[in-house]
Formats: C-alpha cells, sequence, structure tokens
C-alpha cells in the first residue's frame, strides 16, 4: 500500500497523519474531438505567474472565443494577436498558446501515444513546446497522465515544506541532492507524498484542490 510504504518515513508519516488525504484523480474518458492532454497544456500556459482567480478567468474568456468552446488548433493558430489579447493575454502567452497548436497539428498528443513512454520521455518529448518547461510537464504526468512517481523538485513549494520538515540547511545543489536523496525513499509513489506535502501545513489547514 502507498500509505504504508510513504511511513517509513518518520517525518512523512507525521504529515500524512495530520493533513486530509489528496483527492483522488477524476477518471477521464477519452474524447478524440477534445484532447484533455492538449487542454491542459494551454491552461498551464494561461496560468503561468497570475492568481488562480485571474486564471480562471481568463481561460474561460479564451475558450469562449471558440465556437464550440474548444481551441481546435488550426481556430486557434487563424487567431490574430489582437483576438487572443481581448480574452486578457499578454502578446507572449498568445504566442505560447499557439506553440502548442502547432505541436498539436504535427505530432500525436493522445493518451495511446503517451502512455507507452516513461516519465523522463514525456517530458523531453513536450519541452520544444516554446512556454512549456519541465515543471509543467511534471503536473501534466501527475494530474492528468496520472503517473504515480514524480518528483517536481522545481516546485518551489515543495522546496520549502522540505526543507521546513527535515530542518535542511543545504542550498544551491547540495540541496537539490539531499532533497533527491529524501525522496528516493518515496519511490514508486513520489506523486502521492508531494501531493501530502502541497496540502500540509504546520500550523494547520490545507492548500485545496490537490
Amino acid at each position: 500500500m502507498p500509505i504504508q510504504h510513504l511511513s517509513k518515513d518518520a517525518i512523512l508519516k507525521q504529515i500524512i497523519e495530520s493533513t486530509p488525504a489528496p483527492k483522488i484523480a477524476f477518471e477521464y474518458v477519452e474524447d478524440p474531438a477534445r484532447n484533455r492532454i492538449y487542454l491542459a497544456l494551454l491552461e498551464s500556459i494561461v496560468s503561468q505567474q497570475i492568481s488562480v482567480k485571474a486564471a480562471d478567468s481568463i481561460f474561460a474568456r479564451f475558450l469562449a472565443l471558440f465556437p464550440d468552446g474548444y481551441p481546435h488548433p488550426e481556430q486557434l493558430l487563424a487567431k490574430t494577436p489582437e483576438e487572443l489579447r481581448t480574452a486578457g493575454l499578454s502578446g507572449q502567452k498568445g504566442r505560447y498558446l499557439q506553440s502548442v497548436a502547432e505541436f498539436a497539428l504535427q505530432n500525436p498528443m493522445t493518451n495511446a501515444h503517451l502512455d507507452p513512454m516513461t516519465d523522463e520521455e514525456i517530458v523531453q518529448y513536450l519541452l520544444p513546446i516554446k512556454g512549456v518547461g519541465r515543471w509543467t510537464v511534471e503536473m501534466l504526468l501527475m494530474f492528468v497522465l496520472d503517473r504515480p512517481d514524480v518528483f517536481p523538485i522545481d516546485d518551489l513549494v515543495i522546496r520549502q515544506k522540505m526543507v521546513l520538515a527535515y530542518g535542511l540547511t543545504e542550498t544551491g545543489r547540495p540541496l537539490y541532492k539531499r532533497l533527491h536523496e529524501i525522496a528516493g525513499a518515496w519511490r514508486p509513489h513520489r506523486s502521492l507524498a508531494s501531493r501530502y506535502l502541497w496540502r500540509w501545513k504546520p500550523g494547520g489547514g490545507t492548500r485545496e484542490a490537490l
């Protein structure tokens, strides 16, 4: 059982016992007309460096630009920068969104294509898209593809929570090395451990939606 395995780490065991369980991943039904991987990448770009509330509002306005509420790649590429700005998107984000659309037209982005790949192979497959970094793909792996052993070390909150929980004093590369060592004991359930860390608050309470 994942919880039993993770609880072998005494510190993580305390975090798990004091933190509500993360929400169960939603079971998606594949819809050939609406690629959820493609859509998740678009939403992640819209969400970059703005609040959740603002991102939700802008993404809703972005979807409303399309007749059926879905940004088919051909339709997205046909949008002018001015049209995309009416949804609240910056010029740069508009270009990033169209980069995802270009990739989607030239490369398969379905579960059937990605499922046989390892996590790292998926990262390398999607990184050429402008505006998509490793962290973005790791979030896709965890929350869309439901991969069980992702450790998003580039996530600032994950690093901060681990430094606090484990009383770490290292910085820079030594810190990254130590974090990987600690998380290595959580394999093959690092995604679940990370989700507990996101929700954990030493003073009580939880982060929602993770």
